[in-house]
């Protein structure tokens, strides 16, 4: 959709919001988009790519310059982007939330606005290539993430490589931030899109978002009339109604009076089984970092089969704890080549995601296409066929049938058709 067919307008209770001028069908691509500004995540440093975001470990070159930042080529590190991403809603024109914040949030943006002050005056010795008068704090309570000015910043004074001052996600909330995830839905950075800032929350969404790269797609996954106004979801509705209430408050100073939340849908399910069980599975998820060798694969494993063990019939599979420990799992198998067990993690997720994530969501298409590709991998084609055409049904709404992500899943789906005839 061209940017014409969607308008600004004012959202009662909600400020500035994002609608249609036409009925929308479900798996429309509404909006495309590339980011103002973004960086990587602390843990993605040096596995992917910094400018496409693609993850090429064994061909990626270091920066000459900062000895820090990998690309996949010249062509990546020296290509300056065209950003049309102002198009609906200018940088300029992002709420600040100052009256909002904590003192103590007001207190460390300030710190980390004056140590960006001292870093450029440090760092950059001709001052004329230094910016004007900016009141970087005002900047940050808009987008909270410093890296990301910082590295708009020395992109348009052509510097060859991007520098990344501060970890966003460990020390500042993000606002009017987009966290860029990957093709398997695991977050990979954080980007600026100002005109996909205009977008409200639901916890039941009409929209969703998802990346090829560092390029957001807005897709419909709803039939929306004529003035209906576009939503997304700024948090992970997996959690309960009042950890929702918290993300949404702390992060983006406001609270939800949806349906969902007023009825606290779900919430049941959510937590159920004994409270003493879910609660060490909850730490236990919580302390997981995500590991880098095969040896702390190993030691994750080794905790989540044990923990899994002793929880049989005290913690259901829908439980959240429980669902994200089989998550964790199944992902310690992959990683260790074990296939026939991570199958088994695999499967167990499939109702309660069937259960959490209804209709058109992206984590249920990505969780079903794991488990596809993991019954293939066992020769269970008849099931992994399956799988895989509902995974298809849901990706087509969410991603496109041009996303790269769905053509890797047409090709597994006729390998296995493939197999099938043959047998």
């Amino acid at each position: 959709m061209e940017p014409a067919a969607l308008e600004r307008f004012h959202s009662p209770g909600k400020g500035n919001g994002l609608r249609s001028r036409r009925r929308l069908r479900p798996g429309e691509l509404l909006y495309r988009d590339v980011p103002f500004a973004y960086v990587l995540t602390k843990q993605q440093l040096g596995s992917v790519c910094e400018r496409c975001l693609r993850s090429r470990n064994e061909n990626l070159h270091r920066c000459s310059q900062c000895k820090v930042a990998k690309y996949c080529g010249r062509s990546c590190q020296l290509r300056q982007s065209v950003c049309p991403s102002e198009r609906l809603y200018s940088f300029s024109d992002l709420q600040s939330n100052t009256e909002r914040l904590s003192e103590e949030m007001k207190d460390g943006l300030r710190h980390l606005a004056q140590t960006l002050q001292l870093y450029l005056k440090t760092e950059i010795q001709d001052e004329s290539q230094l910016p004007p008068a900016i009141d970087f704090f005002q900047i940050f309570t808009k987008v909270a993430s410093p890296g990301t000015l910082l590295e708009t910043f020395v992109e348009s004074k052509g510097m060859e490589c991007m520098v990344m001052l501060f970890s966003v996600a460990d020390t500042v909330v993000t606002c009017n931030c987009f966290t860029i995830s990957n093709g398997e839905m695991q977050d990979v950075g954080v980007g600026l899109y100002p005109s996909m800032s205009l977008l409200n929350h639901s916890c039941d969404p009409n929209c969703v978002i998802v990346f090829e790269g560092n390029q957001l797609l807005l897709h419909s996954v709803r039939e929306i009339q004529t003035g209906e106004e576009l939503t997304i979801s700024y948090v992970e509705s997996l959690m309960p109604t009042r950890e929702r209430q918290k993300q949404l408050v702390r992060q983006y100073c406001f609270e939800c009076d949806c349906l969902l939340c007023q009825n606290q849908e779900k919430d049941a399910e959510k937590l159920a089984g004994e409270d003493h069980a879910w609660k060490a599975v909850k730490d236990a998820v919580n302390e997981v970092r995500y590991p880098k060798s095969k040896e702390e694969w190993k030691h994750v494993l080794a905790r989540c089969q044990n923990l899994l063990s002793s929880n049989e019939g005290h913690l259901p599979d829908t439980n959240i704890y429980q669902l994200k420990m089989l998550d964790c799992a199944m992902d310690a198998c992959i990683n260790l080549e074990s296939w026939e067990e991570a199958l088994y993690y695999g499967s167990r997720t499939l109702e309660p995601y069937r259960l959490y994530y209804p209709g058109f969501h992206p984590l249920r298409a990505v969780q079903l296409m794991r488990v596809g590709k993991l019954q293939y991998s066992q020769g269970m084609f008849p099931q992994a066929l399956e799988t895989l055409k509902q995974a298809y049904n849901i990706m087509k709404v969410t991603h496109g049938t041009d996303h790269s992500l769905m053509k890797v899943l047409m090709e597994i789906k006729e390998e296995c058709e493939a197999m099938m005839r043959i047998q």
